[in-house]
């Protein structure tokens, strides 16, 4: 193999091409045109003597020597930018890049819009994303470099995640203010009796079709079972349900208090003791000092001050 022949080029484009399996989002996310990144694969090809990626579909699909030499790639190419970025200022006015994070629709409603506002009026030319938390396994995506950072409840991860609370959210019961179901004094009262609470039947937010969460833990320890009869992959689904009137749900407070006004929800405080998830944004140590990662966070940390409060 001759080594001479490589240059960064390959390599960045070898690991877009395993981040994105697709010659044109490859492309996007390296600057290059289609041709270039075909050009430049099959130049991998030839030096390698594997076809690396295979079509199947729309997808690229990597060839076990693919996946064999990607993590050590990405970390080289991690290493090196780390390198090059030394202590030298970021510049968001002047970069040009996307940003791709993960996370429930909770973030897609309440977070991103007004991340996106503040981000474009100190960085018009960075780009956002934010992939839905059913895509894929956190830590993976962070090892690959697929993502930059996720906004998630608590996770076990390895030592090699860095982890920042970024606020504290509690449940809240949400149910259409004018549920038949429920009485006008516990409407009066914004409290629903443990009874009324296990009677009436629940949506729940589960992205993987599971029909328990917190809240059955909670009521498994005091003996108690309550009713879900709708489970759904998003909260705003979960919402949405609820305010047809029948359905009453436990959700984030501070997606319930977004909710509410447009919904016509009504909000009700847990009978029952539930623990309090912290909401967490984790990314991969290697960025730790990386003045655009460095940079990011500190945007998502301003932008989520408000369910601090």
């Amino acid at each position: 193999m001759n080594f001479a022949a490589f240059d960064l080029n390959l390599l960045r484009t070898f690991d877009a091409l395993m981040r994105e399996r697709s010659v044109t989002r490859a492309g996007e996310a390296v600057g290059l045109s289609q041709p270039a990144v075909s050009a430049a694969l099959n130049r991998l090809r030839h030096l390698l003597d594997d076809q690396l990626f295979v079509r199947r579909g729309n997808d690229m699909i990597p060839t076990p020597r693919a996946e064999a030499l990607h993590e050590p790639v990405r970390e080289i190419l991690s290493q090196l930018e780390i390198a090059l970025a030394g202590d030298m200022r970021f510049d968001p006015s002047a970069a040009d890049r996307t940003f791709t994070l993960i996370g429930a629709d909770f973030f897609s409603t309440l977070l991103m819009p007004e991340l996106s506002e503040r981000m474009a009026q100190k960085a018009p030319r960075i780009s956002l994303r934010l992939l839905d938390s059913a895509r894929g396994d956190v830590v993976r995506l962070l090892q690959e470099d697929a993502i930059d950072a996720a906004l998630e409840r608590p996770l076990d991860v390895p030592e090699w995640v860095s982890t920042e609370v970024l606020f504290r959210s509690p449940f809240t019961i949400i149910a259409a203010r004018n549920h038949p179901g429920i009485p006008q004094e516990a409407r009066a009262l914004k409290e629903l009796s443990l009874d009324l609470f296990c009677e009436l039947p629940h949506a729940m937010r589960s992205i993987d079709g599971s029909m328990t969460g917190h809240m059955d833990d909670a009521l498994a320890a005091m003996g108690r079972r309550r009713r879900v009869t709708l489970a759904l992959p998003h909260f705003q689904s979960v919402a949405l349900a609820v305010a047809r009137g029948r359905l009453i749900a436990a959700v984030p407070v501070q997606f319930a208090r977004a909710m509410a006004s447009s919904l016509d929800l009504a909000l009700y405080d847990p009978p029952l003791p539930v623990s309090v998830p912290d909401i967490k944004l984790y990314w991969h140590s290697r960025h730790d000092r990386n003045p655009a990662h460095v940079w990011l966070r500190e945007q998502i940390m301003s932008a989520t001050e408000v369910f601090r409060s």
